[in-house]
């Protein structure tokens, strides 16, 4: 269902990707105010007026596959950084202002939160 804002329009859709340095017990290790602040973090999003389209969690990064131009697969990420994708959401609200704000609602312990438009349909 696309959201539309008062004035009638669709509203924009932006992916929030969470970038953070992998834990070795991976979610187990995340801490317990952190991991609240994370399941709180829907309810403000629609405080805001903004909708989550999608949200997801991504296994670790060595169980990840890449495929590179010539068919070749390779284990891991496609770029090597302490940093990895940790999840992202998509979420629809009415400018890249108001998604940024969003953005700074996601508790980050040790790496960044990256806000981007996604191409309209």
């Amino acid at each position: 269902m696309i959201e539309r804002s008062e004035t009638g329009k669709a509203m924009p859709q932006y992916a929030i990707l969470i970038y953070e340095k992998e834990t070795p017990g991976g979610v187990a290790d995340i801490p317990p105010d952190v991991m609240e602040a994370n399941l709180r973090a829907g309810e403000k999003i629609a405080a805001m007026g903004a909708r989550v389209v999608h949200e997801q969690a991504l296994q670790p990064s060595a169980a990840t596959r890449t495929i590179h131009k010539d068919g070749l697969v390779t284990d891991g990420p496609f770029i090597e950084s302490k940093e990895v994708i940790a999840g992202f959401f998509v979420v629809e609200t009415t400018d890249l202002e108001a998604a940024i704000a969003i953005g700074k609602l996601l508790p980050i312990m040790d790496g960044a939160v990256e806000v981007r438009p996604l191409l309209a349909e």
